[in-house]
């Protein structure tokens, strides 16, 4: 067949496991067609000036064949991905991944797929988000008053800051590193491999392990071209990225630890809630429930563990 070329990009550094995940999918493909396939990378788009949300309309327009960007930056265009964003949702990542694997993923591939010109072929993990900031040590709410935190493009991320008595600011990636350089922000959330990754850890001497929110990112390719690929094309790619979610979230468990560990040799504080604190959290927060219903409908949410 005439060489296909496939364009991967991403919004980290080659040694993040989330460019590692988009190598091992290369890396089957180049196995099993050879010349037949022309696979190049763009490890990080911002390197180039864009923004990290940008990785939607390059993939969405075929600049790039391939991507992965977390479900929340597109909320506002499929409203019920915002279910996902809810705080709490999940006790761990077991719990999570059987969920994001099995019927609560099937049904945000369907609505991610009727509005946009993905195949969404899996979710990498972005995992649980923990709070970060410049000013206090947060151990309740409370902590939280008036702080100017950078969320997500999400207004149920927004909402639940609000909640906690913050100063949400929807600001996309690259915008939030400006800031938080300057200081012009006062806090953020992440998983701690992402804090790490982006350098938060250096302006950021107070970290919590709140694990408020769950995070997956879609894995999701050029609809036009993945259609009119050969099945068998289409099926190893499928494939190589089943396999690359296993591989990135064995990874991300130790990027984790490993980010703890520089996040301590960085002289910052990290602080452990207790069952009673992490319960606060989740109390300041519930009106978000009762919103929900309205919002998602109780069918929808029994697919997050919520009837």
């Amino acid at each position: 067949m005439k060489t296909i070329q496939i364009r991967m990009g991403g919004y980290g550094p080659a040694e993040t496991g989330f460019s590692r995940a988009l190598r091992f999918i290369g890396d089957r493909l180049g196995a099993a067609f050879g010349p037949d396939v022309d696979v190049k990378y763009v490890w990080n788009i911002m390197d180039f000036g864009y923004r990290g949300e940008d990785i939607l309309w390059l993939v969405e327009n075929g600049i790039l064949t391939l991507g992965y960007q977390s479900s929340s930056y597109l909320t506002d265009r499929i409203p019920e991905l915002g279910m996902v964003d809810l705080p709490f949702l999940f006790a761990d990542n077991t719990a999570a991944r059987a969920a994001i694997d099995g019927a609560l993923g099937e049904f945000l591939t369907r609505c991610i797929e009727e509005r946009t010109n993905y195949r969404i072929l899996g979710y990498f993990e972005n995992g649980f988000r923990h709070v970060s900031n410049r000013l206090r040590e947060v151990r309740k709410p409370a902590d939280l008053t008036g702080m100017r935190m950078r969320v997500l493009p999400s207004r149920v991320q927004a909402r639940t800051f609000e909640l906690l008595g913050a100063l949400p600011l929807r600001f996309d990636l690259t915008e939030a590193l400006a800031a938080i350089t300057a200081g012009t922000i006062d806090a953020q959330e992440n998983p701690l491999a992402n804090t790490v990754t982006y350098g938060v850890h250096q302006f950021h001497h107070f970290h919590t392990l709140t694990s408020h929110f769950y995070v997956s990112r879609p894995v999701f390719v050029y609809r036009t071209a993945f259609d009119a690929w050969p099945a068998e094309l289409q099926r190893v790619l499928r494939q190589a990225v089943k396999e690359a979610i296993t591989f990135q979230r064995n990874l991300a468990i130790e990027e984790e630890r490993e980010a703890r560990r520089t996040i301590e040799r960085q002289g910052c504080r990290i602080s452990e809630l207790e069952s009673g604190e992490h319960a606060a959290f989740a109390a300041a927060v519930r009106p978000l429930l009762d919103e929900a219903r309205e919002t998602y409908g109780r069918d929808a949410l029994r697919l997050v563990g919520w009837g």
